[in-house]
C-alpha cells in the first residue's frame, strides 16, 4: 500500500529545515531508525555529503539516522533494502538525470508501490507526478525522459504562488505555465503553497498542511481545494 509524503518545501519562513512537519514524520517513519536519502537534486551545487548532512540535522530531531544512497556501492539494492526513502529538493532536470543514470527510478518506483515510506520535498514531490513537467527549476541538465514515477495521478507544481497584486514583475505568473503545459498534455496539476503537502495512503489522496491548493484541469477553471480534502479527479 502506497505511504507517501510529497510536501511544497523542506523549510518555510520562520522553521528551520522540516520544522513543520517534523511531527508528522515521526510517526511516518515510526517503523525505521534508519532512512535512504536521495540528494541527487543537489540545491545550488552542494555536495552529496553536505546535503546529507545538512538535511540530517533536521532528522535528529526526532532520533532518525539519515544515510544517503551515494554512499552506497550498490544504489538500486540500497533502494530494495531500505524501510523508509527521503528525496530532497534542489533541481528537477539534475534529479531526474541522476535516477535513470543511477538506474533506480524504476526500482523506487517499485519499492513505493510496495509500501516503503516515501518523503518528497520540492523536486523530491515533483517526480512523484506522471513526468517533471511541471517543475519550475532551470534545464540545467537534459535528463533521458521526463517521465517520472508516476506514484499519484497528475502532476504537482510546489512553491506554488499567487499573482501578487499590483506587482509590477512583467514575467509569466505559475498559473500562466501550467496553463501552458494544458496547452500540449492534459494530465491535472496540484498547486502545492509552501507549508502544505500531498498524503497518500493507498489509492486515497489528501491535501494536509496549512494552506490551499491551486487545482488546475485542462480546459477548466483553475479552482481551490481545501486542506483536508480528498483529491479526486474524475
Amino acid at each position: 500500500m502506497k505511504n507517501i509524503i510529497a510536501a511544497s518545501t523542506s523549510t518555510v519562513h520562520g522553521s528551520g529545515p522540516l520544522g513543520y512537519i517534523l511531527d508528522e514524520l515521526s510517526s511516518f517513519y515510526k517503523d525505521t531508525e534508519e532512512i535512504l536519502f536521495i540528494p541527487y537534486a543537489r540545491p545550488g551545487g552542494i555536495t552529496h555529503d553536505a546535503y546529507t548532512s545538512a538535511v540530517q540535522k533536521a532528522f535528529t530531531n526526532i532520533g532518525k539516522t539519515l544515510r544517503g544512497i551515494h554512499e552506497f556501492e550498490n544504489p538500486v539494492e540500497a533502494i530494495t533494502k531500505a524501510k523508509g526513502i527521503f528525496t530532497g529538493g534542489g533541481n528537477t532536470f539534475l534529479l531526474v538525470s541522476q535516477l535513470y543514470k543511477q538506474e533506480v527510478m524504476q526500482p523506487l518506483r517499485e519499492a513505493i508501490f510496495d509500501g516503503t515510506p516515501y518523503l518528497g520535498t520540492s523536486a523530491g514531490s515533483n517526480i512523484c507526478g506522471l513526468t517533471m513537467q511541471t517543475t519550475n527549476d532551470m534545464p540545467i541538465i537534459y535528463p533521458p525522459s521526463f517521465k517520472t514515477l508516476g506514484v499519484i495521478p497528475f502532476n504537482i507544481n510546489p512553491h506554488y504562488l499567487d499573482p501578487i497584486e499590483g506587482s509590477t514583475h512583467m514575467g509569466e505568473t505559475r498559473e500562466t505555465r501550467i496553463k501552458e503545459f494544458h496547452k500540449f498534455n492534459t494530465l491535472p496539476v496540484v498547486g502545492i503553497r509552501e507549508g502544505s503537502w500531498v498524503r497518500v495512503k493507498g489509492d486515497k489522496v489528501t491535501l494536509e498542511g496549512t494552506h490551499s491548493a491551486r487545482i488546475f484541469e485542462q480546459g477548466n477553471t483553475p479552482y481551490e481545494l481545501e486542506t483536508g480534502s480528498e483529491i479526486i479527479f474524475s
